[in-house]
C-alpha cells in the first residue's frame, strides 16, 4: 500500500528536549507534513548499552503482554463464532498460546528496533531496551524464537493457514509499522495498525481451514477501531511523542481534526460490526451488542469532539478497550445461543 504524498511543509521540533533517558544527546531535526498526511522524520539516538542481566518479568515486558491479551480475546471470538460454539481444545490451544506467542514476538521485535524512539519518551524508557536490561539484539534473537514456536505449534494443532496468518501480522507490526511508517507519516497506525486485525483471521483459519466474509468483517472491525482507539493515547502522550519526533495525527494536526477522525472511524467501526448480519453470518444477539456498544463508543469520541480535553480522550481510550472486548464477546455469544 502507498503512504500519500503531498505538497509538505516544515514543522520545528524542539532541540532542547533531545536527549533520552540517560542524559545522551539524541538529533533531532524536522517534521515535514503534507496535506495528505505523509511525514519525513529525521531522529537519530546513541544505542542503549546491553544489560548485564536480565530478569524474567523484562522478557515478559518486551511482548506487551496487555496488547497481546486484547489481541487473544479477538482471535478466540473469532474461532467461536467460526464453530458455531466451542471450537475444540486443538484450535483453542492454537490461537490462544500460540497466538499470544505469535503477538508476544511481534512485541519484542518491536522494541529492538525501536529502543531509541522508547529512550526519548518519558511513557517507555524504562522499559527494558532502552533502559538497558536487555540489548536489542537479545531482543529480536527472543522475538525471532516466539515466531518460531508460534508457527510450529499452530501448525501442529490446526493447519499452516493459520500460522501463517500469525506470523503475517507479527511481520506487518515489526516491519511495515515499526520500521516503514511509524516515523514517517501520520498514516502510520491507520496503515500499520493492519496488525491487530489479523488474530481473527487466525482464529477463523484454525477452526475451519478457509477465510470465510465474516472473518474478514471482524478483521474489519479492528482495523477501523484501531486507530481512535491509538489517537486517543496518543492525544493525552502529545508532547511525549513530540519530543521523540513521532508523526503521530495528535502531534502533526489540530486536535479537533484529530477527534474528527477518531468520530469517522468510529462509525466505520459500527458499520463494519453490523456487516455480517446481511448475509446471516451473525444474528440478534450480536447485532443488539454490536448496535449498543457502537453506538456507545462513537458518542464518547463524539462527546471527545465537543470538548478535546484530556479528560475526554482518556474517556475515549478507556471505552475502546471495553468496546472491543464487548464486541467479540456479543459475537462469541451469538454463535454458542444459535448453536
Amino acid at each position: 500500500m502507498m503512504v500519500p504524498r503531498a505538497r509538505l511543509r516544515d514543522v520545528t521540533l524542539p532541540e532542547a528536549d533531545a536527549r533520552d533517558a540517560k542524559g545522551r544527546e539524541v538529533s533531532v531535526h524536522q517534521v515535514r507534513e503534507g496535506e495528505a498526511g505523509e511525514v519525513r522524520v529525521s531522529a537519530r539516538a546513541a544505542p542503549a548499552a546491553p544489560a548485564a542481566r536480565a530478569r524474567p518479568r523484562d522478557f515478559l515486558a518486551l511482548t506487551k503482554p496487555r496488547i497481546v491479551g486484547l489481541l487473544v480475546v479477538t482471535g478466540l471470538g473469532s474461532a467461536v463464532v467460526a464453530a458455531g460454539g466451542w471450537p475444540g481444545l486443538a484450535p483453542v490451544l492454537a490461537v490462544a498460546v500460540g497466538g499470544a506467542l505469535a503477538a508476544g514476538g511481534g512485541g519484542a521485535m518491536n522494541a529492538a528496533l525501536e529502543a531509541d524512539l522508547d529512550a526519548r519518551m518519558a511513557r517507555t524508557r524504562g522499559r527494558p531496551v532502552p533502559a538497558g536490561r536487555i540489548s536489542p539484539g537479545l531482543a529480536l534473537a527472543f522475538g525471532l524464537a516466539l515466531e518460531v514456536a508460534a508457527f510450529a505449534l499452530i501448525t501442529a494443532l490446526t493447519n499452516a493457514l493459520a500460522a501463517a496468518l500469525a506470523l503475517g501480522g507479527a511481520v506487518w507490526y515489526a516491519l511495515v509499522y515499526t520500521l516503514w511508517l511509524k516515523r514517517r507519516t501520520s498514516w502510520n497506525i491507520v496503515v500499520g495498525g493492519a496488525a491487530g486485525s489479523f488474530p481473527p483471521l487466525v482464529g477463523w483459519a484454525a477452526v475451519t481451514g478457509t477465510l470465510h466474509p465474516t472473518a474478514w468483517a471482524l478483521a474489519a472491525a479492528v482495523f477501523f477501531w484501531t486507530p481512535p482507539h491509538f489517537w486517543a493515547l496518543a492525544t493525552l502522550l502529545r508532547e511525549d511523542y513530540r519530543r521523540a519526533a513521532v508523526p503521530m495525527l495528535p502531534v502533526v494536526a489540530d486536535p479537533r481534526t484529530v477527534a474528527t477522525r477518531m468520530l469517522r472511524y468510529a462509525g466505520l467501526t459500527l458499520a463494519a460490526t453490523l456487516a455480517p448480519l446481511a448475509w446471516g453470518g451473525l444474528g440478534v444477539v450480536h447485532g443488539a451488542v454490536a448496535a449498543a456498544s457502537g453506538l456507545w463508543f462513537a458518542g464518547e469520541c463524539l462527546n471527545h469532539r465537543r470538548h478535546l480535553s484530556r479528560a475526554t480522550a482518556g474517556r475515549v481510550f478507556w471505552a475502546s478497550g471495553l468496546y472491543l472486548l464487548l464486541l467479540f464477546a456479543g459475537a462469541a455469544l451469538d454463535r454458542a445461543v444459535a448453536g
